[in-house]
């Protein structure tokens, strides 16, 4: 089996045809080979050219299996003219059997469809002209061995990858999403630990080394005991050493150095195709229409922009993994507009979309950017799936920065 595997699809399809066409003279050679009296009329060169033509076809059955098939109903059409025969409806059912696995989804139905009517009309036809019920019944039994088997066969064995395929695309859809989670909770973090150093221990820091600057220099003029002016410029030196170590920290804790943890930098628009390429790594399909050409946001609604997109998108790899998504960004002189639809999830991966509790955090925490902006947001079911607005004022303020902060670590 792993050397079959191993094969490519057209080594396979050329012993797949060698096979059939070997097995197909063996049973025109030993005679096992009549569906009807009249199939034994025509002479066994004229069976083989048309089990030879049917052959060639086969080649074709993983490549192009709709081309396979039509090609192959030509041999299978003069097959019916001379008498049927079993060795060429076993490799014409195999065409069939390939079309309806290997051909996309629009033409796995047509030829289930026109294969169920065909074959319904060849039965009926057959039995008008004989008038046996005999025939009906063998007809109906040829048509189940020939045409309904391979078609079932070939849906159900489509039906199971199809599945297999949705469960590893929802697997690494959830993948992404907590590795995007854990990031996102590292930056949080980084920020938060960035800010409290700035507005709490920078800004004590700075008030010991003024304080004790200014403290120097009262002693300095008063000419008093020099121990007590050595412990102050101490003091002074360690604060600001302190401090400056201080500065450090925090700009290793803002800045973007692309490594294994989530930057606590603020994400733009600007990086907005970094996101779609992870998306579209997890085999999600992404389609952006973006008609900023570059041009300059106001920081907060940039950030704000991003996170939206950023949220939105999440979601919809949770809920719809493996289904298309459409990016829309656009602005006029006084707002930004943007938009993220995907189609409704699949049945099969329905089942593993997120908890509604955590779609609704989602769904606020987009809703509270947007409104801190003076912006507008809308979520919800559309005809053709899901789709998140957001419509933010260009001329919206910058966020406020939390506290007041130092100027000597800014």
């Amino acid at each position: 089996m792993k050397q079959w595997r191993a094969l490519s699809a057209t080594a396979q399809d050329a012993l797949v045809a060698a096979f059939a066409f070997t097995f197909g003279a063996f049973l025109y050679l030993s005679g096992l080979y009549p569906m009807t009296q009249a199939s034994v009329a025509p002479s066994l060169g004229a069976r083989f050219g048309v089990l030879a033509l049917l052959c060639a076809a086969t080649l074709l059955r993983r490549r192009a299996p709709l081309a396979a098939l039509l090609a192959g109903a030509v041999p299978v059409g003069i097959d019916l003219a001379l008498g049927p025969t079993v060795p060429v409806w076993i490799v014409y059912s195999d065409l069939i059997y390939a079309a309806v696995l290997y051909g996309t989804r629009a033409v796995s139905r047509w030829v289930t469809i026109g294969c169920a009517g065909l074959t319904t009309v060849i039965t009926i036809a057959a039995f008008v002209a004989a008038g046996d019920w005999r025939v009906l019944v063998l007809s109906v039994a040829a048509a189940a061995a020939f045409v309904g088997t391979p078609i079932w066969w070939a849906l159900s064995v489509r039906t199971h990858k199809e599945i297999a395929e949705a469960e590893r695309a929802r697997v690494q859809a959830m993948a992404l999403v907590a590795e995007l989670d854990r990031r996102a909770a590292i930056a949080d973090e980084r920020k938060t630990m960035a800010r409290d150093l700035h507005d709490v221990i920078a800004g004590h820091l700075s008030a010991i080394a003024i304080q004790s600057e200014a403290a120097l220099g009262v002693l300095t003029r008063a000419d008093t005991d020099p121990a007590m002016a050595g412990i102050l410029g101490s003091i002074r030196a360690n604060s600001v050493s302190a401090l400056q170590e201080m500065r450090t920290m925090i700009g290793l804790l803002r800045r973007d150095d692309g490594g294994e943890d989530e930057p606590a930098a603020p994400r733009t628009l600007a990086q907005l195709p970094i996101l779609v390429d992870a998306a579209r790594s997890a085999g999600t399909t992404v389609r952006v229409a973006d008609s900023l050409d570059g041009a300059a946001l106001p920081s907060a609604v940039d950030q704000a922009a991003y996170r939206i997109v950023q949220e939105a998108l999440t979601n919809a790899m949770k809920h719809a993994p493996g289904r298309p998504v459409d990016i829309a960004v656009r602005a006029d002189r006084s707002t930004l507009d943007v938009s993220v639809r995907n189609p409704a999830p699949t049945p099969a991966n329905s089942a593993g979309s997120a908890n509604s509790a955590a779609a609704h955090r989602g769904l606020v925490n987009m809703r509270e950017r947007a409104a801190a902006l003076g912006g507008s947001f809308t979520a919800g079911p559309e005809a053709d799936g899901w789709a998140v607005r957001a419509r933010l004022p260009l001329g919206a303020a910058e966020p406020s920065p939390g506290g007041s902060r130092t100027p000597e670590v800014a």
